[in-house]
């Protein structure tokens, strides 16, 4: 459920800085995520991600700039009682099982005792972990302990849910489970913040994307845009050279001619009989064209680079 113009957005930051001496964590982070949307958060290693997550959830506090997260300014400490949050990095209490955890985290958040009882089982339920309640999470596999975290990060029903890759370690059936719970929770309303490194589950939970490198936003866009935008094109055919790539960069900005394949992105698929007639008059003998969806992983290359984030 995407917020109407009547909802107040659930996170809304404008020119966020973070600096550590000479280093620039992030650079003019100014991004709205509206109420009842999953927004993925994309960016390479060391892009400043998690630094901005924790600057989200008031754990560090900006060089620069504000914003508010649930309507309230940043740091706010009655607002993370609203707050879900499944770090990528958790070091949980080991010696601890399951129902021993869960509770604990219940009673931080002062959950009546009522209300604790029936709220950890449904989670455990939740998270496919109803038969370990008892079993201590020493006794976890990586993606058992996925989970669990997951549960603790739906414990006070939050308003805003924010998960740093969530689907780590999981399984085929653990990441489905992961995508059913994302979708479950945009329909009743809440924000999902997510961060993963598994374009391909973004590419199925989320209606919002934002690309970051080296700390500053590069795009922000509706996936279904994004994803409908660009179409891959191979053209199999004899005769390409070199000197072809300047005439098609009326269509394309991204041509790689290898041999008899040249690939390039179009944004429509009605522009490929123009371009079929230009290789046709160059000399080209065309066998085939190929378009193709682009996909999250390629677009992801093509806005952020293959040098990583540092």
């Amino acid at each position: 459920m995407v917020a109407t113009s009547s909802n107040r957005p659930s996170i809304e930051v404008r020119s966020l800085n973070k600096t550590y001496g000479d280093k620039v964590a992030v650079a003019n982070l100014t991004l709205t995520v509206e109420q009842g949307e999953v927004f993925g958060f994309l960016g390479p290693n060391g892009a400043g991600k998690t630094t901005a997550v924790k600057m989200l959830l008031g754990l560090i506090k900006p060089t620069a700039g504000d914003g508010t997260v649930l309507s309230a300014p940043l740091r706010d400490c009655h607002t993370r009682t609203r707050i879900g949050f499944l770090p990528e990095h958790f070091r949980f209490h080991e010696w601890l099982t399951a129902e021993e955890f869960l509770t604990l985290h219940a009673e931080l958040y002062r959950m009546p005792r009522l209300t604790r009882q029936k709220r950890v089982p449904e989670l455990l339920e939740l998270v496919g972990l109803a038969d370990h309640t008892s079993k201590k999470l020493k006794q976890f596999s990586k993606g058992m302990l996925q989970r669990i975290g997951l549960a603790q990060a739906l414990l006070n029903e939050p308003d805003l849910v924010i998960l740093d890759e969530p689907t780590s370690g999981l399984d085929p059936v653990g990441r489905r489970l992961v995508r059913d719970i994302i979708r479950n929770l945009r329909s009743q309303g809440t924000t999902v913040f997510l961060n993963s490194h598994l374009l391909s589950e973004v590419e199925i939970t989320c209606d919002r994307v934002a690309f970051i490198k080296r700390g500053e936003v590069l795009r922000i866009s509706p996936l279904n845009e994004l994803m409908e935008g660009e179409i891959s094109v191979s053209i199999h055919g004899q005769g390409f050279s070199p000197a072809l790539a300047a005439g098609l960069t009326h269509w394309s900005k991204n041509i790689r001619i290898d041999d008899d394949l040249l690939t390039l992105n179009v944004v429509s698929r009605s522009v490929l009989p123009e371009i079929n007639r230009f290789l046709v008059e160059q000399g080209v003998d065309v066998f085939a064209i190929r378009p193709e969806q682009i996909s999250l992983e390629d677009l992801f290359i093509e806005i952020v680079g293959t040098d990583g984030g540092l």
